[in-house]
């Protein structure tokens, strides 16, 4: 498992990352605004009641002024309302907003994930990046509903107590004040470790959503090669490096929280200790002060407490924030738009001077020209890792070109919108993906303008329309994950169906018949020269008697091209082709 190399930041409170999740939240003004009011009411209210009591206590019961007490009584069950009432709007808005905010950054994620290049994908494992849609994304929400607006609330609350405090009896304030230090340089020492200790967490719940995903998606290759055993240990491997990390942050938890609560009972001991001493000698602290003291210590020791529980919060938030800003904003992976858009492509395909690489300086292109006219069927074979594919996957902008132009209709590809480009463009790849949806999904890929019917009469041209019958639901039938209930051969089949329907001015069959039994290979033969016809395909092919029509044949061999020409003139030239073609007649004749 490859080791997380997670940028980490020693800020407790990370502004540019505060002010990219913000900018998700300006078009909630109104809740945002009702959420930071709530907040602020809090605040004061909760300041409230303490000094009431203090008034009550040494005044109203004192003096026996039965009125003012009820009065005062009422104002304090006023104030109790009011605490519950913003308390509610608190809570509702404030989660309301952070999920909000949540769905907008995940749709846009999701938006850039689906146009970034494949070299952005052949980097990222999978489940790295479900954990950036999925947990990541959740994790923001904290910020709004356990973090910001709190640490907010009690920071307030904490200042507007302090003054109370100092109003009532600045003498006890000082003695309570006294001990603040401590916990907030305690609290500091806290959340500098939480953030990195949280960060790890994210880092290594990557890594087991990784490896879990990996090894579902792979689960046939680890039991037929036995390797149960050896994946069970590496399990366990990654596993305990993320109990570790949690266990890390359990322990600093474990020193903190006790920490955080002995100085509140030692405030308070101090209070009742010199404030009766203070009351009983010479009266100039009174008994109600000291009740409010009481109260007012866990108000003003408890928030600062749980700031640092809520920064807890707002740093994992900020963590996943940070690492799902890493995507949106990886803009090397996005594709530069062009402008054209044309409803009508005839198909002419130049490819001039070609030169590509996956990988710096090991060029699998070296410097090809091809060009397919209207309507043309062009073949291109060679040994694997010839270069074949690679071209498809240019064609369609899956990657950019390293040097060289690729043209439809004399037009540069790159200067076409993309969506537009590949609408016109219908691939049948070797390895067939389909969703866990229905045949008739999985064809038009709900696509609005394919009609059923248009798919029911181009699956009896093909020849599938009565094994589609067959099935339970027949074109409704789910096919489940990757489609596990089909064969191969019926996948690559409903695969060319999808290719067919879309009626594209370039088809593109990629070893669409290598895996494939004899009778779904004379199906997709006898389909492929109808829809063909007239149609600009390129055709890249394994089993070479499938090309023998084609209308030119392009022969590779380690990137570049060594032969081309029709299938008798390859033969009458004795070459490269001619060899390949006497090995598969020979190993099929022996078979």
């Amino acid at each position: 498992m490859e080791k997380s190399k997670e940028k980490i930041s020693g800020k407790i409170f990370d502004y540019q990352v505060f002010k990219k999740i913000m900018a998700f939240a300006k078009k909630y003004k109104l809740e945002f605004a009702i959420s930071v009011i709530s907040v602020l009411l809090l605040a004061i209210l909760g300041a409230v009641n303490p000094l009431l009591i203090q008034k009550i206590i040494d005044v109203y019961l004192a003096d026996k002024n039965w009125e003012m007490l009820l009065n005062f009584s009422l104002i304090m069950f006023a104030v109790l309302l009011g605490e519950v009432i913003f308390q509610f709007l608190f809570i509702f808005y404030a989660n309301w907003l952070g999920q909000n905010v949540v769905n907008d950054i995940r749709v846009k994620l999701f938006d850039d994930l689906v146009k970034f290049k494949m070299s952005f994908f052949n980097k990222q494992p999978v489940g790295k990046l479900v954990t950036r849609v999925v947990s990541d994304i959740e994790t923001i929400e904290s910020i709004f509903s356990q973090g910001l607006f709190t640490i907010i609330s009690d920071l307030l609350k904490m200042f507007v107590i302090a003054g109370v405090m100092v109003y009532i009896n600045w003498k006890l304030a000082l003695i309570v004040f006294a001990l603040l230090p401590i916990l907030i340089y305690a609290t500091r020492l806290f959340q500098k470790a939480m953030k990195f200790a949280f960060q790890d967490v994210r880092a290594q719940v990557a890594n087991l959503n990784t490896f879990v995903q990996e090894r579902l998606t792979g689960m046939a290759i680890i039991q037929l090669f036995t390797r149960e055993k050896i994946e069970y240990e590496k399990f366990k491997e990654i596993n305990n490096k993320h109990k570790k990390a949690w266990i890390k942050t359990v322990w600093y938890n474990s020193i903190f929280f006790p920490v955080a609560e002995v100085l509140p009972s030692i405030a308070t001991g101090l209070i009742v200790w010199y404030g009766g001493l203070q009351a009983i000698s010479d009266s100039s602290i009174k008994p109600g002060a000291i009740i409010s003291f009481i109260m007012m210590i866990t108000m003003l020791f408890r928030p600062l407490r749980q700031i640092a529980d809520k920064f807890t919060s707002l740093q994992m938030g900020m963590v996943a924030a940070d690492r799902v800003f890493d995507v949106l904003e990886n803009n090397d992976e996005e594709w530069d738009e062009g402008k054209i858009v044309k409803e009508n492509i005839e198909g002419k395909i130049t490819i001039k001077n070609l030169h590509f690489s996956y990988i710096k300086d090991e060029e699998v292109i070296k410097g090809i020209d091809i060009e397919v006219l209207p309507g043309e069927t062009v073949a291109i074979v060679g040994a694997t890792g010839a270069g074949k594919s690679t071209i498809i996957n240019l064609l369609n902008r899956f990657y950019a070109v390293n040097k060289g132009v690729i043209e439809i209709d004399d037009i540069p590809i790159n200067e076409y919108k993309l969506h537009e480009l590949r609408e016109h463009i219908a691939v049948v790849l070797q390895t067939v993906f389909l969703f866990s949806d229905t045949i008739y999904n999985n064809i038009t890929l709900k696509n609005p303008n394919i009609s059923r019917e248009q798919v029911i009469k181009a699956a009896k041209e093909i020849g599938i329309h009565d094994f589609i019958m067959s099935l339970p639901n027949n074109y409704d039938y789910n096919v489940k994950e990757r489609g596990v209930m089909l064969s191969s051969g019926q996948r690559q089949l409903i695969a060319f169906l999808r290719a067919s329907v879309s009626n594209p001015s370039i088809l593109i069959l990629d070893e669409a018949t290598s895996s494939i039994d004899s009778h779904s290979e004379i199906l997709i033969q006898e389909a492929t020269e109808k829809i063909t016809n007239n149609r600009t395909s390129i055709v890249i092919a394994h089993r070479l008697a499938t090309i023998k029509k084609a209308d030119k044949i392009v022969v590779m061999d380690k990137g570049l091209i060594v032969e081309q020409g029709t299938h008798a003139e390859l033969l009458e030239k004795g070459g490269y082709y001619s060899k390949l073609y006497n090995i598969q007649f020979l190993q099929k004749e022996a078979s």
